[in-house]
């Protein structure tokens, strides 16, 4: 493999905005290694070759935005459900899978005698040891009866991966939310808006969301950081709109006090 032909994939890899699983040009590499290691490749083709990774937006929800979703009551019933599924995800932070699989055993009493979340992550195999919020509760508790949850112990109704994907984009458009309703905007939810913006440590965030490094949670801390800069450069904008009419008013002032004389 040339490093021409490289170029070529790594190009079409970013067209097709490839960014994770078997997909990924990171785990290409990771695969070529292992290739050299058991002596399949006799070099690697990567040698001299840099990808440059462009940083992917990670969309969120705002606290308005959230309340929306929360007090809206829809006719549906189906969608009354996935949007309870979807909040409950902002405020565990867990992902699709964690919470299709979380049965009512994996809910303990934690240290300070709350309810938690003591469950292993599907993606990562990683303990995730999570105090549930007040809304998170009161979501689990609503499902409590549910025959599909009373049947398999588990805590929430979750239907298959198309067809929530499918009723929250339905929702979406009923709201009249622009960002995508995924369960990956769910979970940067929970890191940013929830729990790192309400002053929660990093560290703290990063072991709730079952990451291996904390440089996979400080990104989350990154887009916090460009949003204070987008509040301030906002607010300076107001200051400086304020400073021109009060000198305006000054000037005023100045005129109308030589003409009284």
């Amino acid at each position: 493999m040339s490093l021409g032909l490289l170029n070529l994939w790594w190009s079409h890899a970013r067209e097709k905005k490839w960014s994770r699983g078997s997909e990924s040009p990171s785990n290409l590499k990771k695969i070529i290694n292992i290739c050299i290691k058991n002596g399949w490749l006799l070099r690697d083709p990567f040698t001299g070759y840099k990808m440059n990774k462009k940083e992917v937006l990670r969309e969120y929800f705002s606290q308005p935005e959230i309340e929306l979703a929360y007090n809206k009551s829809f006719s549906a019933e189906r969608l009354n459900v996935v949007r309870d599924i979807f909040l409950f995800s902002c405020f565990t932070g867990l992902s699709y899978a964690d919470i299709k699989k979380l049965r009512r055993s994996e809910i303990i009493i934690g240290v300070d005698g709350g309810q938690w979340i003591s469950t292993t992550r599907q993606k990562t195999e990683s303990l995730s040891r999570i105090p549930l919020l007040p809304i998170a509760i009161e979501i689990m508790n609503k499902y409590e009866h549910n025959i599909k949850c009373l049947h398999g112990d588990l805590v929430l109704p979750v239907l298959s991966n198309q067809k929530m994907n499918a009723y929250l984009k339905e929702i979406g458009d009923i709201l009249e939310i622009k960002k995508q309703f995924t369960f990956h905007c769910a979970r940067h939810t929970f890191a940013t808006t929830v729990t790192l913006t309400n002053g929660v440590p990093i560290e703290s965030v990063s072991k709730m969301l079952g990451h291996k490094s904390l440089k996979t949670t400080q990104h989350y801390a990154k887009i916090l950081d460009k949003k204070v800069s987008e509040d301030m450069n906002a607010l300076k904008e107001k200051l400086k709109i304020m400073s021109q009419k009060a000198a305006t008013n000054v000037s005023s002032a100045h005129k109308d006090n030589k003409t009284n004389k």
